[in-house]
């Protein structure tokens, strides 16, 4: 079953995608050779590209929007390992040869993004473009965890290697906690109402979702040696934009990014949160339209 129904009228469709060895649930728009693949972030879903999936259907891309694995209606794997990000990067592989487009141009956010930034480092695929939300380079986010402005926004990183507690509490009252971490964060909530965040609660509390979605903070520090990242520069243009309220990665974690990326533009939004394509569609979409022109 979906995880979400679009609209009739949307020209969005949900459809079934296999892919390296996986199902995905992909929401689907457009059509044609150049594809923008939108990779969400925890405990997100392909839902939280509503707003982007329209307009990158105007710009001309046929769009793909999965729910990445773990979550919604997509496979879910049962091992921590199943989550580290050479199979994360492998499954992104595998949904651009299955969309048999010739250009891609990848769009990410929070964990999507973490698995955009290792997919394009390691050249896995030729990239056009690649857009980051609110997660930075692998190397900067390295030297900013070593401070304490950023160690003490990423407990809960360490609070979910505990074994089946986090699950259990972020699954408590049909999915509350979910509902919470959108409520509690941003600041503005007109694009987060009990229907809107409905879909994310339904969803983690699927049977093995939550498990899965942790496993990918655990994944992260027990299998962190399974791809290369060091000294491996990004030539394709990129473009970061950073909703400066986030509760989670202080602002520092934009600086120096140029080191690793040669063609770089920084778009930061003051007064939006973590959840920055939701909150500020307008805004963001704006600057989408702007750079990919």
């Amino acid at each position: 079953m979906p995880s979400w129904n679009p609209h009739p009228d949307s020209g969005i469709t949900v459809q079934w995608i296999e892919a390296n060895g996986q199902t995905f649930e992909v929401a689907q728009a457009g059509e044609g050779n150049k594809l923008a693949l939108c990779l969400h972030g925890f405990p997100e879903l392909h839902y939280s590209w509503r707003f982007q999936i329209p307009l990158l259907v105007e710009q001309g891309y046929q769009v793909w929007a999965p729910n990445m694995r773990g979550y919604g209606g997509s496979s879910k794997p049962p091992t921590v390992r199943d989550y580290a990000l050479d199979h994360l990067c492998a499954d992104v592989a595998a949904l651009i040869d299955a969309s048999g487009a010739d250009e891609v141009t990848l769009i990410a956010h929070d964990w999507g993004a973490i698995v955009a930034w290792a997919f394009a480092i390691q050249k896995i695929r030729p990239l056009k473009r690649l857009v980051i939300m609110n997660v930075p380079h692998p190397m900067v986010g390295r030297r900013e965890i070593r401070h304490w402005r950023q160690l003490r926004r990423s407990w809960y990183i360490f609070f979910f290697q505990i074994p089946w507690l986090p699950e259990f509490l972020m699954s408590r009252g049909q999915g509350e906690p979910i509902k919470r971490a959108f409520s509690n964060m941003a600041c503005d909530q007109s694009n987060f109402s009990d229907d809107e965040l409905e879909h994310y609660a339904k969803a983690a509390t699927r049977p093995g979702s939550m498990r899965a979605m942790v496993n990918y903070y655990r994944a992260l520090l027990r299998h962190r040696n399974v791809i290369d990242i060091e000294n491996k520069p990004i030539t394709i243009p990129t473009l970061m934009i950073w909703g400066e309220e986030d509760s989670a990665l202080n602002i520092k974690c934009t600086e120096g990014t140029e080191q690793w990326v040669e063609n770089f533009t920084l778009h930061r939004l003051p007064g939006v949160s973590h959840w920055v394509q939701q909150e500020a569609p307008e805004k963001v979409n704006a600057i989408l339209q702007d750079w990919l022109d």
